[in-house]
């Protein structure tokens, strides 16, 4: 089954790909709009605007490995399939932001899936980032900073195995917070 996860799990990666060293996930789930907005945020290359309107386009791709690039438009599709949309917007030199919105009662919203998981992906690269992930869900709110747990960790990297194994959990346990505890 489709996962919302993974879609930012690809968003992360073409950040990261871009030489992204910042990343802001902003997931807010507002009931009373019956809106899901799912927001990446990034510091890479940014893209010009002959790229930023082929981006959507699941015939265009940036790979070499590849003729086709279905990452954006996959999720494009997942989120006009659940009466939303997904805007880009980027520059050259200054990032990119990925905005997907569906309407959270639709009834084929994906689950959300393994954000600890995700997240514990995009920081096992040997590239340091600073990966912020900030959930708001009515008036519960779950926020990760890689840049906190790094000052607490001092000179242990984050991308050690028993970090990335301890951020899935504590990222999976804050998430299943929001849901009063069942996860989602």
């Amino acid at each position: 089954m489709e996962e919302l996860a993974l879609h930012i799990l690809d968003l992360l990666e073409n950040a990261l790909a871009a030489g992204a060293r910042q990343i802001l996930i902003t997931i807010e789930e507002d009931e009373d709009r019956d809106l899901l907005t799912i927001e990446v945020r990034d510091d890479g290359r940014g893209m010009g605007a002959e790229t930023l309107q082929k981006a959507l386009d699941p015939f265009y791709t940036t790979r070499t490995t590849r003729k086709v690039g279905l990452g954006l438009p996959l999720f494009q599709a997942t989120a006009a399939q659940c009466g939303g949309n997904v805007t880009l917007e980027s520059r050259p030199g200054q990032g990119t932001r990925v905005v997907a919105t569906m309407k959270l009662s639709h009834p084929d919203l994906p689950p959300l899936g393994d954000m600890g998981a995700t997240i514990a992906a995009a920081l096992s690269r040997e590239e340091p980032v600073e990966l912020v992930y900030h959930h708001r869900r009515g008036q519960k709110e779950f926020k990760f900073s890689s840049a906190w747990l790094q000052l607490h960790l001092g000179e242990v990297p984050l991308n050690c195995g028993p970090v990335l194994d301890w951020i899935q959990r504590y990222i999976n346990k804050g998430v299943a917070e929001l849901y009063g505890g069942e996860g989602k």
